[in-house]
C-alpha cells in the first residue's frame, strides 16, 4: 500500500510543480512580470524533473577532450540479461594510430543509484582505457516471469562479464557495495584456475563491515532480517512491468540516503539555486546534473537486498570465510595473479575506515609488492568517485596501477 501512496503523492507533486512553473512563465499570468519570474519558473521546472524521476537515465557521454582534441565516444551494449546491461565505452584513436588500450570493467553498486552516478569515473577512465560498466536494471520494470535475483546472481554476472570481455590486460574497478561481489567473483575464478584480471581496485566498500561500523552497518546489525522484510519490502504496483515483484523501493532508499547525507545534499541544492539566481548557467547546470544523478534511483529486488543485508552486514561471511556462492566457497586467499588496490576516504560515513582495506588480510595469496592501499584525507564517500577528490587523488592512483600492470 505504501508504494501506491507514494505514487499518488508523486503525481500530485508533478501537477503542482508544472502549474507553478507555468504561472511564472505564461505571458498571460501576472506572476510572469514580478522580479525573478524567470528564475522561479526555472526552479519549478527543475523540481518537476526531480519529481518525475529518472527511470531510464543515460550516461550522455558523446565525446571527451584528449590532448586538446575532441574525440567522439562510442557506446554500445555488449551483453544483456533482464537484470543488467554491460555497456562498453571507447574513445578510439585516429585510424592511422594503432595502439593497445587496456580495458577496465567498472562494477557499479546495486545499492540504490543507477550506474550513471559513476559518469565522471567513466569519462576519466576513457582517456587511457576502454571502459565497461555494469548497468543494473530497475527491478520495477522486470516482469516476475524473468525470475528472481539474488546476491549470488550479481556475483555470477560479474564472472560472466569478465569471461565475455576476454581481453588482456583487463582491470576491474568496484565501488561501494559492489566491492564484495567483485572480490567474490575473482576469488571464485581463481579457485577454478581460470584467468583472473590483471588488477582489482576496491573503493569505499564493506569488505568487513565489522570495522568502524557506520550508521548503515549498525542499522543492519540491530534488526533481524524479518524486520527488513516487514518494513522495507513492498510489491511493485500496476502499471509497471514488474507488478507483483517484491522490491526495496527506490523512494525508501532515497529517503535513507537523504537522511544520511542531508548536509551535502542541501548544500548542493542551495548552491544550485544561488547560481541559478545569479545567472551563472554553467555552474548551475553542473550542480543540476549532480542533483539529477543523485535522484536517479532504482528499485532493488528484495531477494538481493535481503541477501546483502544478511551476508555483508549481519553475518560478515566474506570476512569470516563462510561465504558460499552457488555451493562454492569464496576463498580470496586463492587469488595469486591479480594486483590489489584499496582506496578509503577518511570521512566516509557509508563504508567505515578499515572496511575496504580488510581485503588485504583476506588476499593472503598475493605478495606485498602486488598490494597497495590509499587513504584519502578529508574525503567523504561520494568524493571518492566524483569531484575534485576523484580527479586529483583517486583517479591518479588507479592510473598508476593500470599502467604498472599493463
Amino acid at each position: 500500500m505504501l508504494y501506491q501512496i507514494y505514487e499518488y503523492q508523486r503525481a500530485m507533486m508533478l501537477a503542482w510543480a508544472d502549474q507553478s512553473a507555468q504561472a511564472f512563465a505564461n505571458p498571460f499570468s501576472p506572476f510572469a512580470y514580478i522580479p525573478g519570474a524567470k528564475q522561479f519558473a526555472a526552479g519549478w521546472e527543475r523540481l518537476h524533473c526531480l519529481s518525475t524521476g529518472c527511470d531510464k537515465p543515460t550516461f550522455g557521454i558523446t565525446d571527451i577532450v584528449r590532448d586538446g582534441c575532441v574525440v567522439p565516444v562510442v557506446e554500445e551494449i555488449v551483453s544483456e540479461s533482464p537484470f543488467c546491461r554491460l555497456r562498453r565505452f571507447e574513445a578510439p584513436a585516429p585510424g592511422d594510430v594503432q595502439q593497445a588500450v587496456p580495458a577496465v570493467l567498472v562494477c557499479a553498486p546495486l545499492a540504490g543509484h543507477h550506474a550513471v552516478m559513476l559518469r565522471e569515473v567513466v569519462v576519466s577512465l576513457l582517456h587511457e582505457h576502454i571502459v565497461y560498466v555494469t548497468d543494473w536494471s530497475n527491478a520495477r520494470h522486470i516482469p516476475v516471469a524473468d525470475g528472481s535475483f539474488h546476491l549470488d546472481d550479481y556475483v555470477t554476472h560479474v564472472q560472466d562479464f569478465i569471461r565475455e570481455i576476454d581481453v588482456a590486460p583487463l582491470h576491474v574497478l568496484a565501488i561501494c557495495q559492489a566491492t564484495v561481489a567483485a572480490l567474490g567473483a575473482i576469488a571464485l575464478l581463481a579457485s577454478r584456475d581460470e584467468t583472473t584480471p590483471s588488477s582489482l581496485t576496491l573503493i569505499g566498500g564493506p569488505i568487513d563491515a565489522r570495522r568502524s561500523p557506520t550508521a548503515i552497518g549498525r542499522l543492519a546489525s540491530n534488526h533481524p532480517i524479518q524486520w527488513f522484510r516487514r518494513n522495507l519490502v513492498y510489491a511493485v504496483p500496476q502499471p509497471y512491468a514488474g507488478a507483483g515483484r517484491q522490491v526495496c523501493p527506490s523512494f525508501v532508499q532515497l529517503s535513507g540516503l537523504a537522511a544520511a547525507q542531508s548536509a551535502p545534499l542541501w548544500d548542493l541544492y542551495a548552491d544550485y539555486c544561488a547560481n541559478l539566481a545569479r545567472g551563472e548557467a554553467e555552474r548551475a547546470n553542473s550542480q543540476w546534473q549532480a542533483l539529477l544523478d543523485y535522484s536517479a534511483v532504482l528499485d532493488m529486488a528484495a531477494d538481493f537486498y535481503l541477501d546483502t543485508v544478511r551476508t555483508v552486514f549481519q553475518e560478515f561471511r566474506l570476512a569470516f570465510g563462510t561465504w558460499h556462492v552457488r555451493g562454492q566457497a569464496v576463498r580470496p586467499q586463492d587469488i595469486r595473479s591479480t594486483a590489489l588496490l584499496t582506496i578509503e576516504g577518511e570521512l566516509d560515513d557509508i563504508s567505515g575506515r578499515g572496511q575496504t582495506h580488510a581485503a588485504h588480510d583476506l588476499c593472503q595469496g598475493l605478495s606485498s609488492r602486488d598490494k597497495r592501499l590509499v587513504n584519502i584525507a578529508g574525503s567523504s564517500h561520494y568524493d571518492l568517485f566524483r569531484g575534485p577528490t576523484w580527479r586529483t587523488k583517486v583517479f591518479p592512483s588507479i592510473c598508476d596501477l593500470t599502467r604498472h600492470y599493463a
